[in-house]
Formats: C-alpha cells, sequence, structure tokens
C-alpha cells in the first residue's frame, strides 16, 4: 500500500482532479509541473461545543474536526514567483488566483507584518491572499527561512467561508503543514497552529485566539479536543459517548472574527481584566507598545478564566462598570495587557458583561466535560444542553448574537427532548455563523426539520453538518513525486 493509497479520501480525490478528474480540474489543470514532486495537506474546519469567545481570556475550550476540510498542494518553482490558486464551494469551481513575486516578502511592499497587512488590505479582491502568503512571511520571520525558490500552491476547501467553522483557519493550516514540509522545516503541531495564529493576527489583522487553528491542527475524528488556551496547553481527547451527536446549523447570516462586535467584545474582556489587576492591587508595568500594559499576576496568571465565579461575584463584581469610554479607562488604567487590539478612546465599550462571560464560560465547560467521562442518561443530557443553553445566552449578553442564530436555538428547544434534541448554542465568534447542536445520535431527522422549519420562517436555506475527520497532524502529508498517471 502506497502513502496515496493510506491518505483520506479527499486527498486522493484531489489527487484525482489535479490528474484532470472532477469539477475544479479546468481550474488547476496545468497548474502544477507534472514530472516535478509535490506535496499535499488537509486540514478539517471546527465544530466550537463549547468555549468559543472564552478562549483568548485562557478558557477551557472544547472542538470538533469537522468532516469538511481544505486541501493543499504545494510545488517548487523555478521562477521566484509565489502562485495561488483558490477553488472553494460545493462544487470546487469558486476560483481565486494570485501571483506575487517573492521579492514582495523578502525585502518589498509586504516583508513586515505590519507592511503585509496593509499591502493586502488594499489589494481589492485580494485580500484573502493574506491567508496564505501570511504563512511564507511568518516562516521567514519566526523561523528565519529564506526560500531560493518560488512557490505554486493550489487549495480546494469544502470549508464554507463566513459560517463560524474555521474556515480561515484550515486554509492556514492545510498551507502551512504543505509548505513546511515543502521547504523542510520541522514543526511539532501546537507550533504550527500558533505560527498560523500569527498569520491571522498579525498579517490578516484578525484578533482570534488560538483554538480555530489548534483544533484544526491538533483535532482527532469523533472526539473533542480539549484545549485550556493558556496559551494553548493541550488536555487530551474527551470522548463522546456513541449515544449522542454533534451537529451544527449553519444561521447563513455570514459570521466574520475581524468584525467589530466581536473585537469590541474582546477589548471589553481585557479592560475588564485591567481592572480586577487593579482591584487586586496587581503590580502593572508600561510596555514599549502605547495602551499595552504587563502586569505580574501570581493569582490568576493573566487570565480572566482563572477568576472563580464565587470570586468575581463576592469581590469584584460590584466594582466592574457596565461600560467604559475609552478614553476614560486609557486615562485611568494606561491599556491593557492585549498586543492584539487597541482601545479606541472615542468608543464606549460594554465591560461587564465580556468580563463575566469567560469566568463563567470555562466553569461551564469544565463541568461539560466531567459530564461525558460516562454514558449520560436523561438527566445528564438534559443538564449538558442546559449548559449549552447558558453559553448561548451569555454570548447574547455579550452582544453577540444574532436573530437566525437565535431563532435556530429556540426551535432546538421547541423540538425538545422528547425528538432527541437536548442544547445549542451560538459557535465562534458568535454575531451569526453556525449553531451547534446536542442531540441523540439517532435524531439526524430532529435536526434536519429544524433546518427545515428555519428555511420556512427565514427563506435561508442552511447547511447542516454533521461527522468528523482527523487533523493536520494526524493526517500527515503526501509527497508525490510526480503527479503524472
Amino acid at each position: 500500500m502506497t502513502e496515496l493509497d493510506r491518505a483520506p479520501a479527499d486527498l486522493r480525490a484531489l489527487v484525482g482532479v489535479l490528474r484532470g478528474a472532477g469539477p475544479a480540474a479546468s481550474e488547476l489543470h496545468g497548474f502544477f509541473d507534472p514530472r516535478r514532486p509535490l506535496v499535499l495537506a488537509r486540514a478539517p474546519g471546527r465544530l466550537d461545543v463549547m468555549g468559543g469567545i472564552a478562549d483568548y481570556s485562557g478558557s477551557l475550550v472544547l472542538q470538533l474536526p469537522t468532516q469538511e476540510a481544505t486541501l493543499a498542494a504545494v510545488q517548487c518553482d523555478d521562477e521566484p514567483v509565489l502562485r495561488i490558486v483558490s477553488c472553494g464551494g460545493p462544487d470546487g469551481a469558486s476560483t481565486r488566483s494570485l501571483v506575487l513575486p517573492m521579492r514582495v516578502l523578502e525585502r518589498g511592499e509586504a516583508s513586515s507584518y505590519t507592511l503585509a497587512r496593509s499591502y493586502f488590505s488594499r489589494r481589492d479582491g485580494e485580500q484573502w491572499g493574506a491567508y496564505v502568503a501570511g504563512v511564507l512571511l511568518v516562516l521567514m520571520r519566526e523561523h528565519n527561512v529564506h526560500i531560493k525558490t518560488g512557490l505554486r500552491i493550489a487549495l480546494v476547501s469544502k470549508v464554507p467561508e463566513g459560517k463560524g467553522i474555521a474556515s480561515s483557519a484550515a486554509l492556514e493550516v492545510a498551507a502551512m503543514t504543505a509548505v513546511a514540509e515543502t521547504l523542510g522545516v520541522k514543526l511539532d503541531p501546537v507550533e504550527l497552529a500558533l505560527l498560523c495564529q500569527k498569520v491571522e493576527n498579525l498579517v490578516v489583522g484578525a484578533p482570534c485566539g488560538a483554538m480555530d487553528q489548534i483544533a484544526s491542527t491538533c483535532g482527532r475524528s469523533g472526539r473533542l479536543l480539549a484545549l485550556l488556551c493558556q496559551p494553548a496547553q493541550l488536555q487530551g481527547l474527551v470522548e463522546i459517548p456513541p449515544s449522542i451527536s454533534f451537529w451544527g446549523i449553519d444561521s447563513g447570516i455570514r459570521h466574520a472574527v475581524s468584525g467589530s462586535d466581536y473585537s469590541s467584545v474582546r477589548v471589553g474582556a481585557f479592560m475588564g481584566y485591567r481592572i480586577l489587576a487593579d482591584l487586586a492591587c496587581l503590580t502593572v508595568r508600561r510596555s514599549d507598545d502605547p495602551g499595552v500594559v504587563a502586569i505580574d499576576d501570581p493569582r490568576w496568571h493573566g487570565y480572566l478564566a482563572n477568576v472563580s465565579p464565587s470570586e468575581f461575584e463576592w469581590h469584584l463584581a460590584p466594582h466592574v462598570p457596565l461600560v467604559l469610554q475609552g478614553n476614560d479607562f486609557l486615562t485611568r488604567y494606561q491599556g491593557t495587557t492585549d498586543a492584539v487590539t487597541q482601545v479606541d478612546p472615542q468608543r464606549k465599550y460594554a465591560v461587564f458583561q465580556p468580563t463575566a462571560h469567560p469566568i463563567y464560560e470555562n466553569y461551564r465547560v469544565a463541568t461539560f466535560a466531567r459530564f461525558l467521562q460516562r454514558e449520560p442518561d436523561e438527566a445528564v443530557l438534559r443538564q449538558l444542553g442546559e449548559l449549552m443553553y447558558q453559553s448561548h445566552q451569555s454570548y447574547s449578553d455579550c452582544g453577540l448574537g444574532s436573530d437566525g442564530t437565535d431563532l435556530l436555538v429556540r426551535l432546538v428547544r421547541e423540538v425538545g427532548p422528547d425528538a432527541g434534541l437536548f442544547g445549542a448554542k451560538i459557535t465562534g465568534g458568535g454575531s451569526g455563523g453556525t449553531v451547534a447542536v446536542l442531540a441523540r445520535a439517532d435524531a439526524g431527522d430532529a435536526v434536519r426539520r429544524v433546518a427545515q422549519q428555519y428555511a420556512e420562517r427565514t427563506g435561508r436555506q442552511p447547511v447542516v453538518f454533521s461527522g468528523s475527520s482527523d487533523g493536520a497532524a494526524a493526517c500527515g502529508c503526501v509527497r508525490l513525486e510526480t503527479i503524472a498517471q
């Protein structure tokens, strides 16, 4: 059996596409030199079962890698040019392409993180290229990689964009895995994922935590990846009892991590942590970056998630304002510990709820994980569902809900346990995207009935996600000496 024979079915299908079969074949035909070696990799999206936006505050999160994945193929080229073609959509026929001289990344207009972020943001219709070209830039800057050749990178994605199931992380991880293998750069899985987070934070300019990239890299099929985001401590895999399953239902409302709601909630959480540090009389030091401070924190170790709910309620919550003007905050507190976002002096931020959310969410997630350690009975399933409903409400209280996701959660409640549906919550960065559903393993018809009811009420035809697959690390890479038959 060859390396390709052992590869996942979608990677084997990609080779068929590169050899001229399938709907994306015409777009990729002739893109690669059939006589030269080629490296293939795959990275799934993820369903955020519990944890979500509490990741940047140090929470435990539980993530399920999706069946849908992004596939990457990389080949060296004699010409010092980066050529990227990306095929997406259900039939692989939605195609984008980008050509970039390597010198632009090495010493030109996109040779630093700040320059690259500005460069891609200005290029109408080519902003997506930051996710892929950013992989090369991060390897150059963080691992001192000197790329002596050009590269051709093809991407075929079945992870829908804007659905809140980490399409950008899947793209980054698939590209980073294949590029690193091509260039001979050895990275352990967590390091690879954290480099991909740098792509999104520093090149794309989206202030995400590391949850998505680590789930796409380190996840395993049919199990929940438990990750303590301090900043990225793998806690192992949580077996999903055979009697239950997790599904995703897309609301049809586009989600974006870079959106202002997500960013302002993140800023509010870090403002809250800075206020708690002041209440606890922790030592605060200014940094070289304006608006950023360092805090010596032996008590909570820099993370809101380490504040217990009772400690917050008894001693701290009465002193955290509901909202606070950015200028007033900066005058009193100088800045936050978050180097990814900045406090806008002219903006008023919600502070209390973004601060409270990760404190309670971390407790909910830990409780959720403990409940899954044995086969759940009806009472435990209802408790698991209650934790999901509480998480969903907390998102809404932060301002990250949406009419569509609220309706999906309400429909799950209405169909309810009698039909095998026990809980639901908005996922990822919120403000639309996908709702995760906890159901009995045989309740697929009930999940699809909720999706149909949603379509009838809204006119949006939701995608239903089911199944799972291994992350990029478990899949590994496939190296072909030639793509010729």
